[in-house]
């Protein structure tokens, strides 16, 4: 019979996601994961197997429990053009408070592991589908009710977005620097600005205290 587990899988995979966050994946050492997550030796190779399959797990819940968490909030609480205001005020907020600048852990994976690597390609390509989703939800939503201009179709502002978010999380790594994150936002706050309400307020990203 199979010993209980005796410790929070979600606590040590957080601390997993911290550790390979911090180094890349290659960098890590299974003695820096050991040390991290405070468990033994057995019991990560018992519950996790090897350094690939426990990146995999904590790759997946840091999905769920950072992006995933973050989109369900912000569709179940905010108009649709708040949600995207929002969602970048969140993302520089987030940046700017990291003192070690490490960016974001999917977009780092999607640079070092997924082109070498197939099961870590799958969930960038999860990140990637369910980011680009939620914004062309926001933005179709948007368009419906008057409040994101309807001069360009939905999928390109959608992936527009998406390279907004992928070029904040790339360069927050290397100028963290928040005048620069929120420059990058206010060319599409003026594209997603409705064309037949000019004197409307601009849509305010990052702050939405506004909208």
């Amino acid at each position: 019979m199979a010993r209980p587990r005796e410790f929070d899988e979600a606590i040590v995979l957080d601390a997993a996601i911290q550790c390979f966050w911090a180094k890349g994946f290659e960098a890590t050492s299974m003695r820096d994961l050991i040390d991290c997550m405070g468990i033994t030796g057995a019991s990560l190779y018992n519950a996790f197997g090897d350094k690939r399959a426990l990146y995999l797990k904590a790759l997946a819940h840091y999905l769920e429990n950072s992006f995933g968490e973050r989109v369900i909030r912000l569709e179940s609480t905010l108009p649709a053009r708040q949600a995207i205001a929002a969602f970048f005020e969140e993302i520089i907020d987030r940046s700017m408070s990291d003192i070690q600048h490490r960016g974001c852990m999917m977009v780092n994976s999607a640079l070092e592991a997924a082109p070498h690597d197939a099961g870590a390609q799958v969930i960038v390509d999860d990140f990637l589908t369910r980011a680009e989703g939620f914004f062309r939800r926001c933005v179709e939503s948007g368009q419906n009710d008057g409040t994101i201009s309807r001069s360009q179709p939905a999928e390109d502002l959608a992936r527009l977005l998406l390279g907004v978010l992928l070029g904040i999380r790339v360069l927050a790594r290397v100028r963290p620097q928040r005048a620069l994150l929120e420059s990058i936002t206010r060319p599409v706050a003026a594209l997603l600005e409705p064309q037949q309400s000019s004197s409307a307020s601009p849509l305010p990203l990052p702050s939405i205290t506004e909208a």
